[in-house]
């Protein structure tokens, strides 16, 4: 028999992980300036432009960081799946394992957790049965268009630094790095909103002190 669990620890983590992220972004931001500035080739070091600067740690600890926040918003999002289906379990489209897998899947991790999420949403409103009214959870919306947006930009830039062996061409990978630096802070902002959102859905209604949130 499934039960329902509390989400607020959790989403506590989650969005300390993702702030962490938007300073790593700024930051990593920043060091796409000053190569572009300096004219120097992205990824190498030059004490003149960083200074004391280590930038391999950098890097490191950024992957770090992104990794630990893809685990605890996984395990996040797979406890708010779970409780849905406590309380609509008919409603849900899929199984609570798809809540995890469905991010790994090539190129279905594009859709499938965005639909599981609009599922999560609607079992979190005080009535999961009720119509939309054609608007829909708007910011769900919004951080999912950025994340598409980013994986897309996000590629494109580490193939075009892939392939890159002139000045030019690395300037242009780095131009198209800071648009993906950008649109991952805009996401990494929105993912906040959508997880206190949620979580503050799922805590409402299973204390009943007030309605979910439409």
């Amino acid at each position: 028999m499934l039960t329902l669990k509390d989400p607020t620890g959790l989403a506590k983590a989650v969005v300390a992980l993702l702030a962490g992220n938007i300073l790593f972004d700024v930051l990593l931001g920043l060091f796409e300036v000053r190569w572009l500035m300096a004219d120097a080739m992205p990824y190498t070091f030059d004490p003149a432009v960083f200074g004391s600067v280590d930038l391999n740690v950098t890097y490191s600890m950024s992957f770090t960081l992104f990794a630990a926040t893809v685990v605890v918003f996984v395990v996040w999002f797979h406890r708010l799946r779970t409780n849905a289906g406590v309380w609509a379990g008919d409603l849900r489209g899929r199984k609570p394992g798809w809540a995890v897998g469905g991010w790994f899947v090539p190129i279905g991790n594009l859709w499938i957790p965005r639909g599981i999420a609009v599922d999560i949403w609607r079992a979190s409103r005080r009535q999961p049965y009720a119509a939309d009214g054609g608007q829909g959870p708007a910011l769900l919306n919004a951080w999912w268009a950025f994340w598409v947006a980013d994986w897309v930009v996000g590629r494109l830039s580490g193939q075009l630094y892939k392939h890159a062996d002139t000045q030019e061409a690395y300037d242009s990978a780095a131009v198209r790095s800071l648009v993906s630096h950008a649109v991952n802070l805009v996401a990494a902002v929105l993912a906040i909103l959508v997880v206190r959102r949620l979580t503050s859905m799922q805590r409402a209604k299973a204390t009943g002190m007030i309605p979910a949130a439409q």
